[in-house]
Parts: C-alpha cells; sequence; structure tokens
C-alpha cells in the first residue's frame, strides 16, 4: 500500500464514485477541481461550510540552497519562470504539471512512496514538518530545483455562497474564526 494519499492508479473523472466535486478560483482565474470531503451547516448562521481534497495530486517545487542541501520555498512570481522546466521532467513521469488556483496540480500516476523519495522539511520556527515525496530534479539558470507532492492530504476548508451558489475559500481569519465550530462537527461523528 502506498502511504501517498495522492498516489492515484486510476484518474478517471469518477475515481471517488459519489463523491461531489466542487471548482475553486482564485483571482487570476485559475481552477482548482475538489472532491467534497465533509460539508457541514452551522446551525446559528445556516452557512454551510465545506472540507475539499483536490482531485489531481497537489504539487510544490523547493529550490536547493547553499552547499548545506537545504531546500527553500520559492516565491509565487519564480513559478512563471520555473513551469516549463518543472513541466518538462514531470513529463518524463507521465504526470501533466497544471497551473490551478491555490496549487499546482499533477495529472496522472503519482509513483509509489519509498524511503530515498521522502523526507521532512520543517515549515515553522517551532519545528512543525510537513512530509514530502520528492517526484523529479531539475535546473533552471544553474540553480537546482525539485518537484513533489505532500505526503499528507491537502486539504481547503471553503463555503458556498446561498446566492450564487459558487464555492469560495476561506480566508485566513474566517478559518480562525469558525475554526472551533467547524472542528466540532467535523468530528462529531468520528466519536
Amino acid at each position: 500500500m502506498n502511504p501517498n494519499p495522492n498516489y492515484n492508479s486510476d484518474q478517471s473523472p469518477d475515481f471517488q464514485q459519489g463523491q461531489s466535486i466542487v471548482t475553486l478560483a482564485d483571482d487570476d482565474g485559475y481552477t482548482l477541481a475538489c472532491y467534497v470531503e465533509k460539508a457541514i451547516t452551522l446551525s446559528d448562521s445556516g452557512q454551510e461550510y465545506l472540507l475539499l481534497l483536490p482531485v489531481s495530486a497537489p504539487i510544490e517545487i523547493f529550490s536547493w540552497q547553499g552547499d548545506d542541501d537545504t531546500l527553500a520555498d520559492i516565491e509565487d512570481d519564480e513559478i512563471d519562470l520555473l513551469f516549463p522546466s518543472a513541466r518538462a521532467v514531470l513529463a518524463e513521469l507521465d504526470l501533466t504539471l497544471q497551473r490551478s488556483a491555490y496549487t499546482l496540480t499533477a495529472v496522472g500516476n503519482i509513483p509509489e512512496a519509498d524511503d530515498e523519495s521522502c523526507f521532512a522539511l520543517e515549515v515553522d520556527d517551532d519545528g512543525a514538518t510537513d512530509n514530502f515525496q520528492m517526484l523529479a530534479q531539475f535546473y533552471h539558470s544553474d540553480q537546482r530545483y525539485v518537484a513533489c507532492t505532500p505526503l499528507e492530504p491537502l486539504l481547503f476548508f471553503a463555503y458556498r455562497t446561498t446566492d450564487t451558489d459558487t464555492v469560495m475559500l476561506l480566508s485566513p481569519e474566517e478559518f480562525q474564526r469558525l475554526q472551533p465550530q467547524i472542528e466540532d462537527q467535523l468530528f462529531e461523528g468520528l466519536e
């Protein structure tokens, strides 16, 4: 069994049969198709909130820094320059890199994760880490980069507007404010 939840041996649109699919859009006009993992309606407001999982595998690109081989996040404006190189190297793995809302994604079969391709990356000063599977390395302008997919599912919280039935991503501030209520209902059925 592959420990990477982004591994999908069947990329057909009905891979997770019976799950609704919604589309998030960002301010730049990119879209992201997501499965609705859970829908919650808060009793005090009647507002519907959604826990979403991207249909395609999320992709992160990091740059190798210095002689000590540490990885650094890249800025969003660097994506335009790196995209052709990243797309070409992932195509060698039969993956199609796509510009999507809120994250890059890849369509195709993510290779099975093994110990050599997995690593933890410290993401904040408190020592919190995220785990990734390294997919491919490439160079651009003499700088080495790595394309990865997270080993933990990338989840989004969104809400459905009542007037247009559009799905909108919750802002970090909205999520912080609503987090206790949303978590109470999310975990209610798990106990």
